[in-house]
C-alpha cells in the first residue's frame, strides 16, 4: 500500500484531537473535522479542544466542519461515539475514494443490530477499507506525548502495517494486527467491566475485591470473545487485558468513574456527569450477545442488571458473591 500522506480525524473531542495531534508529530498533513460549532470554532481560533483545554494543536492540523474536504485524506480516522457511527459514515460514503481505509477509533457495539464497528464500516461504505484502533490510552497522555502502545487492526496485514507506519510518532507506538474481532471486542467488553471496577471503588471495596473482579472480569473477556471469533493471544494483547488493565485502576476512565459514583450512590442518570460512557451503552447489548451463545458473564450481567434499574448496587454484590463454588477454569 502506498504511503498515507493525509489523514483526516472525525471529531474534535479529547480522544480525537489527541489523534490529531499523534498524526501530525508522524509527519501527516492532518485535517480535524468537527460537527459541533462551537467547539469548531475553539479548535479553529485557540488552537484547542473544549475536552482537552491546554493542549495546543500542532500546526499541521487544519480544522474543518466541512465533511466533502475532510473526505479527500488518504485515511480517514473516526472518532466518534459508536451509538452515531453508522449516521456519520453513510454521509461519509460517497465522498471518499475506493479503497480509503476508514478506522473506527470508538470502542462499543452498536444497539439493536449488535453490529461492531467494522461492520457498520462495511456495510454503510461498502468501497472502503474497515480497520479499527484500539489499546490501553487515556487522551490526555497521548495528546501531551507521553509514551503509548495500541494496536490497529484490518483483514488485510498490509493495510494494518501502513496504517500503523503513518500514525506511529515515536512515543505513539501502534502495533498492528489482522485479527479485527479480537481487538474491536475487547474494547468494548472493556468498558463494561470498569464500569464494574468502579462500582467496587465507589464502594471502598478495597484492591483485593478490586484485582478479583478485574481478574474474573478478564475470564469474561476471554470466553466471550472465543465464542465471536476472537483470538485468544489478541485478547492478551494491547486491546484485551492492556486496556483492561487501565481503565479499571483510575477515574481517569469515564466508565470507571461513572462506576464509582454508582457505588457512592448516585443514580444512573447523574452517574456520568455529563461525559460519555460507552460501557451504559454497550452493556445490554454485550448481555443480549451472551445469552445468543449462552456464554456466562456474571460481572456484565450484573452490571447491565443495575443500570437497568433491575437490581441495586448493593443487592447485585449480594449476588455475585453467593454465586455457587466452582472452578476457577
Amino acid at each position: 500500500m502506498t504511503m498515507m500522506s493525509s489523514i483526516a480525524v472525525l471529531g474534535g473531542g479529547a480522544w480525537g484531537t489527541a489523534l490529531a495531534q499523534t498524526c501530525a508529530r508522524a509527519g501527516r498533513k492532518v485535517m480535524l473535522w468537527e460537527h459541533d460549532a462551537g467547539n469548531a470554532q475553539q479548535l479553529a481560533n485557540a488552537r484547542e479542544s473544549l475536552f482537552l483545554p491546554g493542549v495546543k494543536l500542532e500546526p499541521a492540523i487544519q480544522v474543518t466542519r466541512d465533511l466533502a474536504e475532510a473526505a479527500r485524506a488518504d485515511a480517514i480516522l473516526l472518532v466518534i461515539p459508536a451509538q452515531v457511527l453508522r449516521a456519520v459514515v453513510s454521509q461519509l460514503a460517497p465522498l471518499i475514494a475506493p479503497r480509503t481505509p476508514l478506522i473506527a477509533c470508538a470502542k462499543g457495539i452498536e444497539r439493536g443490530t449488535h453490529r461492531f464497528m467494522t461492520e457498520i464500516i462495511a456495510e454503510c461504505a461498502p468501497e472502503a477499507v474497515p480497520a479499527i484502533l484500539s489499546g490501553p490510552s487515556f487522551a490526555a497522555d497521548v495528546a501531551r506525548g507521553l509514551p503509548t502502545a495500541v494496536t490497529i487492526a484490518a483483514t488485510d496485514a498490509a493495510v494494518a502495517e501502513a496504517l500503523a507506519q503513518a500514525i506511529n510518532c515515536g512515543s505513539f507506538r501502534p502495533y498492528h494486527s489482522t485479527d479485527v474481532r479480537g481487538v474491536e471486542l475487547g474494547g468494548a467488553t472493556k468498558n463494561v467491566l470498569a464500569i464494574a471496577a468502579g462500582i467496587v471503588e465507589g464502594k471502598k471495596l478495597g484492591a483485593s475485591a478490586l484485582a478479583a473482579m478485574t481478574t474474573r472480569g478478564f475470564a469474561e473477556l476471554v470466553r466471550f470473545g472465543k465464542a465471536y471469533g476472537a483470538k485468544t493471544e489478541t485478547m492478551m494483547g494491547l486491546s484485551g487485558l492492556g486496556d483492561l488493565i487501565l481503565t479499571c485502576g483510575t477515574p481517569q476512565s469515564r466508565n470507571f468513574s461513572f462506576g464509582m459514583a454508582l457505588g457512592k450512590g448516585e443514580s444512573v442518570d447523574t452517574a456520568s456527569h455529563g461525559k460519555l460512557a460507552e460501557g451504559a451503552f454497550t452493556a445490554p447489548v454485550l448481555l443480549e450477545m451472551a445469552h445468543a451463545k449462552n456464554i456466562e458473564m456474571p460481572i456484565s450481567e450484573a452490571v447491565a442488571a443495575v443500570l437497568a434499574g433491575q437490581t441495586t448496587v448493593d443487592a447485585a454484590i449480594g449476588a455475585l458473591l453467593t454465586r455457587p463454588l466452582k472452578s476457577e477454569l
